[in-house]
């Protein structure tokens, strides 16, 4: 019976035999469902990817005013479809090191002041041309321009000058960058024809998928580029979509049921459920995802550091770790960075719960009455509990917070950078520099705390130009302890990412910087059936 089951198994992972005839036969044999789909997976593997199918993923964070201009993606739905059909100069690997993609070498020089990028040949955009340095040049320019709004305008603003030159392209930087080329991954720089100054949402860039549906907030759906330039590596199913759910509990329920192969942002208080269903497969990642509690700090009554410091000091972060995210993460300590980080400080003091003392600020504040807190269940997974349990641990304090529960439709384009107090969720970045420049400088667009501090600009600019290692980490300490102590943020903890795969999913590889493969897994992954 072995060998007769070996052989269908190989049979169903080259395409001569289908996956519901193979459990038919094994069950036939008195084989159980779970052992039958383990047999199917190592075939598979044993194969190696399989070309064809459909790629379903449900998703959290879509919504019906999101847009395909990669300048303005602001959630993962977004960044995740951008991946498919966008391409990038470079990527991160999972181990943290740079894949090259359409730069096929970024040198430095003049002490990292100057670099050149070699520009792949042969690339092929959606609608047939050829990637060329000027469309890269003109990439660049566009989301270096402030009337652009992009996400990355705040990573690019050390660059003096943006020039073709044959088949490289050239940076000339304000200051020397030592960490130029992972700005250079950033989910907003894909490449487009002519920068996509023309038509910028028109969703054509030379990546492994060509757009065939764009329904925001709905359904997105893309078509496997025949002339994709690394077709082996990426781009094994013919067709993949991503269906919005926003609900944790119908998203769940399509993994369950087969409607989709894989799901995104999985609660940590289902993880155990989840695990026991037949086929299913838990994904997790630790990395540098963090929840946020978001405090405007040019807003009243939040631009008053003692009401700040109390709204820091009544968290209580082992309550919130332990009842939302179950141990899949870390404490925070009110700054963006974590231990993922090279040259992270670990040298600053843990803040713990003092309602005490919290009380003590609030009273010296002069503020009264309670204080409005925007949550959504597309927030982060747990995050209206979340704000359950810290309204709890502030009326310990003697603080009152009212929740206000928006709907997720909207969330990331009506509440999230708009809203004085307010839940939201980062992936965290490639370096602290990117990080802080997307977040925290005075000019940032994404600066969501509005922490407008020109001494901070200038201690990030310095740091980011700094070559000594040693003096670096210095910097990157003292940055840290003023946005701990003054800035808007309360960290309660860094996130584990956890994505749930079905049982026909193969070639997933969880990633630190990011869920469902740091936005790859549709073009990563291959089916089985």
């Amino acid at each position: 019976m072995s060998n007769e089951l070996e052989f269908m198994s190989r049979a169903v992972a080259s395409g001569k035999m289908n996956r519901r005839d193979f459990l038919g036969r094994a069950a036939a044999l008195g084989v159980t469902v779970l052992a039958a789909e383990g047999l199917l997976t190592r075939a598979a593997r044993a194969e190696g990817p399989v070309k064809g199918g459909l790629l379903r993923a449900g998703m959290t964070s879509g919504a019906s005013t999101d847009t395909l201009d990669p300048a303005l993606a602001a959630n993962a739905v977004q960044n995740n479809f951008n991946k498919l059909w966008g391409e990038y100069l470079v990527r991160r690997n999972h181990d943290g090191s740079l894949d090259h993609r359409i730069a096929e070498e970024i040198v430095p020089s003049n002490r990292g002041q100057t670099w050149t990028m070699k520009i792949r040949d042969g690339v092929e955009f959606h609608d047939g041309k050829t990637v060329t340095p000027e469309d890269v040049v003109a990439t660049l320019e566009r989301h270096h321009d402030k009337n652009s709004k992009s996400g990355a305008w705040g990573l690019l603003q050390g660059i003096d000058t943006i020039k073709a030159n044959g088949k490289e392209v050239v940076l000339t930087l304000k200051e020397p960058n030592a960490d130029l080329p992972y700005a250079m991954v950033a989910d907003h720089l894909v490449i487009q024809p002519n920068g996509g100054k023309d038509r910028p949402d028109a969703g054509i860039s030379a990546g492994p998928y060509t757009v065939s549906e764009n329904q925001p907030g709905v359904r997105l759906a893309g078509q496997r580029f025949k002339n994709f330039w690394q077709r082996d590596v990426m781009g094994h199913a013919d067709q993949v979509e991503i269906i919005v759910i926003n609900d944790s509990t119908a998203r769940t329920a399509a993994l369950q049921n087969g409607s989709v192969n894989m799901i995104n942002r999985v609660e940590p208080k289902i993880v155990d459920l989840l695990k026991r269903v037949s086929g299913v497969k838990i994904q997790t990642a630790s990395g540098a995802g963090h929840y946020p509690f978001n405090m405007f700090c040019n807003t009243s009554p939040f631009d008053n550091n003692d009401l700040r410091m109390a709204l820091k000091l009544a968290m209580d972060r082992p309550e919130l770790l332990d009842k939302i995210l179950r141990g899949y993460g870390k404490i925070g300590n009110d700054f963006p960075i974590n231990s993922s980080y090279p040259l992270f400080p670990d040298d600053i003091e843990q803040r713990t719960f003092d309602p005490e003392k919290a009380a003590a600020l609030y009273k010296k504040s002069g503020h009264s009455g309670a204080i409005t807190l925007r949550t959504s269940e597309v927030a982060f997974p747990g995050a209206v509990d979340a704000a359950q349990l810290y309204q709890q641990s502030c009326a310990k304090a003697g603080i009152k917070i009212e929740i206000i529960r928006e709907p997720g439709d909207g969330y990331w384009s009506q509440v999230w950078n708009k809203q004085p107090f307010s839940l939201s969720y980062w992936l965290g970045r490639a370096t602290q520099d990117q990080m802080y420049s997307l977040a925290y400088l005075s000019t940032a667009d994404w600066n969501d705390t509005r922490f407008l501090r020109p001494d901070v600009d200038k201690m990030i600019f310095a740091a980011r130009g700094e070559l000594d290692q040693t003096k670096r980490k210095q910097m990157y300490h003292d940055i840290a302890v003023v946005v701990r102590d003054e800035g808007g943020m309360i960290c309660p903890f860094f996130a584990d990412f956890i994505d749930a795969t079905g049982p026909t999913v193969l070639g997933f590889k969880a990633h630190p910087a990011g869920d469902l493969m740091n936005g790859y897994a549709l073009a990563e992954c291959w089916t089985a059936n």
